[in-house]
């Protein structure tokens, strides 16, 4: 490789083109296609579900709402059925596969892995041990959401503190931190799914297995402003993930601090796993595929890969949700949908796991 040559790679590492600049109309244009197919699966899923509403009454309902108009005006049932239930059950799930796809997209720059995801620093387990304790001792831990963030949290705080060496943070031992807190909190809940009664073990399994059955417009309002915030935050920094992405030497020889980026990267990113762990359960995949599918359209440049993953998490959270819902009468928790799509598609990826997708 030539010296030119070789100039001209590192730029694109860091996100810039000397032939095709900063502004590559294609990705744009794929961006723009993303947010054009998310907002119409968002529409055909709130026209289908188990009650049979016409698409007039559907977009009625939903109008005279956007508008303020006269809610009185509207049938009870459709009004119950798609503004309180379909529509915020939507919203949050294009919230929770946006906030697992930034998560997983942030996770995989940061480990340079494209099959890393989101919980592999112990969030899940963490909360999900956070969640037990709800479920077996409600009159202490009084709120399964909110000790299933706080443990989620903890788990990951814990892993950062654990792999913390003379002021630096290897990457290798992180991994390797994550997995020794998360084999710890999943032991943990384990205990206490053998010590739970019958009613308490049901509803620790049902949670594991994640699902919007109980999605509220307080969800929504607790869980959409933090992903926006968390979002716009990480995408700004999408070009110094870009320099993480190249390694720790690498960037503090461009004068950037990897310690100081890593720690806040991984901090919003662990923010809004656990986030939306604690509302909707455990989810996997999502954080897995999204991102990966991402650089393999767009590239590596993560100021086009974050957005992109967001968009496409959202899609494909509503696409297994809306399957959940009606392919039976019983609903299926979406996380064994998400689960069943993906392993075709991890197997795609061992696969073809020579393929570079870091530049």
């Amino acid at each position: 490789m030539t010296e030119s040559t070789g100039f001209r790679q590192l730029l694109i590492n860091l996100g810039y083109d000397p032939v095709d600049g900063f502004g590559d109309g294609r990705k744009i244009a794929v961006l723009a296609a993303l947010a054009l197919l998310l907002f119409i699966t968002a529409c055909i899923a709130v026209v289908m579900g188990a009650y049979n509403i016409t698409i007039t009454d559907v977009y009625r309902t939903i109008l005279v709402h956007l508008t303020f108009g006269d809610i009185t005006a509207l049938p009870k049932l459709h009004n119950t059925i798609i503004w309180d239930i379909r529509v915020p059950r939507i919203i949050l799930a294009i919230s929770v596969g946006g906030a697992l796809a930034i998560a997983g997209a942030v996770f995989q720059g940061v480990f340079r892995n494209p099959l890393v995801e989101p919980y592999i620093l112990g969030v899940s387990s963490g909360a999900a041990f956070g969640a037990a304790l709800g479920i077996v001792f409600p009159a202490i831990f009084f709120s399964i959401q909110f000790f299933a963030f706080v443990f989620g949290a903890l788990a990951v705080t814990l892993a950062y503190i654990l792999a913390r060496v003379r002021g630096e943070t290897p990457t290798i031992t992180l991994i390797l931190a994550g997995v020794i807190i998360g084999s710890i909190f999943a032991a943990l809940v384990s205990l206490l799914k053998y010590t739970a009664n019958d009613t308490a073990l049901r509803e620790i399994v049902f949670w594991l297995m994640g699902g919007f059955y109980y999605a509220t417009w307080n969800d929504v309002l607790l869980l959409t402003p933090a992903v926006i915030v968390s979002f716009v935050v990480l995408w700004a920094l999408g070009w110094k993930l870009n320099i993480l992405s190249m390694g720790d030497e690498e960037a503090r020889t461009l004068g950037v601090n990897p310690e100081k980026y890593k720690f806040v990267v991984i901090a919003f990113a662990t923010a809004i796993t656990a986030f939306a762990v604690s509302l909707v359960g455990i989810i996997a995949w999502v954080g897995l595929m999204m991102p990966h599918a991402s650089r393999m359209i767009l590239g590596p440049d993560n100021r086009f890969v974050i957005p992109a993953s967001l968009m496409m998490g959202g899609c494909y959270l509503i696409l297994c949700d809306t399957l959940a819902r009606t392919l039976t009468t019983a609903e299926i928790p979406v996380g064994i949908l998400t689960s069943i799509l993906g392993a075709p598609y991890l197997c795609y990826l061992l696969r073809n796991k020579g393929r570079a997708v870091f530049g």
